[in-house]
């Protein structure tokens, strides 16, 4: 940044933005899970109820911390339209879902785990396309426009691409064990590979459309065959979990995406903010 545009620069330090937003995410979930009338039980009402909250009060807190404290256009966080972006959600959806298909084939070959259908064909799809759509609001899209949209956009700019995914990745650690959904060391560290995944896709995409493809995907299915609200009964979780949920997908997904786009990896770059 030049002397006259470091004058003019006005805004907060890009450490106490980056604290501020993470700080309202943090206390943005804990509102949504704990704030409000609805019941720790699961049911499809309640995740339903849940995960449109989470988008209607995360969305315009980004906004608003976009427009009042980066002072920017909305276009650097990474999340261009739908019609933009399309490919990109479809690539990160890829590269989870085709290693995973692989996987599910090893453990059911190898006969680590059985699987059956706890309720109708039509039922599983059913709550399948419903899961999409939860998924997506209560995970996908406000955990990657927070982390990897706003967060790792504002780190970016003042430390290499490298350091700023490493960052992201602590904080989203961070968030998971402030909020409960990750108090465990085994969770932890699955947190933590997951942001750097998803930080690594932004590096090579440009954009959060693939980490929101990826992060759909893994979710979904994951909810799917889970012990909580899943449709399926299954015999070997812990392997098919190890195996076909997250090993294979995370290093061979992060494989095909690395050699897909490699001209565009260049992790010591910095992308400064310019004053429009």
């Amino acid at each position: 940044m030049s002397d006259p545009e470091r004058a003019r620069d006005s805004r907060p330090a890009p450490i106490w933005r980056i604290l501020i937003v993470f700080a309202a995410a943090v206390l943005l979930w804990l509102f949504v899970y704990h704030g409000t009338p609805l019941g720790y039980d699961y049911d499809r009402f309640t995740h339903a109820a849940r995960a449109i909250l989470t988008t209607v009060l995360v969305v315009p807190v980004i906004v608003a911390a976009r427009r009042l404290l980066d002072r920017r256009p909305w276009a650097g966080l990474g999340l261009p339209s739908p019609r933009t972006g399309w490919r990109n959600l479809l690539l990160g959806m890829a590269c989870w879902l085709i290693p995973a298909a692989c996987g599910f084939a090893l453990c059911l070959g190898f006969g680590w785990t059985e699987i059956s259908l706890r309720a109708s064909a039509a039922d599983a799809l059913q709550a399948a396309l419903l899961l999409i759509v939860l998924v997506l609001l209560y995970e996908a899209l406000p955990e990657e426009l927070v982390f990897r949209g706003y967060l790792q956009r504002n780190l970016m700019t003042v430390v290499p691409a490298w350091q700023a995914v490493l960052a992201q990745a602590a904080l989203f650690t961070l968030f998971g064990f402030l909020t409960g959904s990750a108090t465990s060391l085994e969770r932890l560290v699955i947190f933590f590979l997951f942001a750097l995944l998803l930080g690594g896709f932004r590096i090579a995409t440009g954009d959060i459309w693939a980490g929101i493809g990826f992060h759909l995907a893994f979710q979904t299915v994951a909810q799917l065959f889970g012990d909580i609200g899943g449709v399926f009964d299954v015999t070997g979780l812990d392997v098919l979990s190890v195996v076909a949920l997250g090993g294979l997908p995370f290093s061979l997904g992060w494989m095909a995406m690395e050699r897909l786009r490699r001209e565009h990896l260049n992790w010591r770059a910095l992308e400064p903010d310019p004053v429009p």
